[in-house]
């Protein structure tokens, strides 16, 4: 999963993510970092507007809202319950993603530096190693 580092709702989502991924799936990079850069270019996708959500997963990207569907689908009971969500057209469901993506940092704030992992979870930060 990629992510705003400097989003303080995107830290909230990981945070939330973890707590609710017992089995250790989900590995995390923020998408200002040089390992977010080298997985986009990995699956053949360029720079990403920083509000986008991306989850790559067996080759394939999601961003926006399927990316939060295909995450929560891999979450623990009862997440996986709103994959009813995909019924709703993707550009419907992409209106809501960008209006809350547009009010984040209004709503949520912002960091000036993204998040440190605690040393328990620097195995699951992809970009862990990378100067903050």
């Amino acid at each position: 999963m990629l992510f705003d580092g400097t989003c303080n709702l995107c830290h909230g989502a990981v945070q939330f993510i973890i707590r609710r991924d017992s089995q250790a799936r989900f590995r995390f990079a923020s998408l200002q970092s040089q390992v977010a850069a080298r997985v986009l270019a990995a699956v053949g996708v360029g720079e990403v507007r920083p509000d986008s959500l991306v989850l790559v997963r067996d080759g394939r990207v999601r961003f926006r809202s399927a990316a939060a569907l295909g995450i929560a689908r891999g979450l623990r009971w009862p997440w996986p319950l709103t994959t009813v969500f995909w019924l709703v057209p993707w550009f419907v469901r992409d209106l809501v993603y960008d209006w809350i993506a547009r009010n984040r940092h209004r709503w949520f704030g912002r960091r000036e530096e993204c998040w440190v992992p605690t040393r328990e979870l620097r195995a699951r930060f992809l970009d862990a190693g990378e100067p903050r």
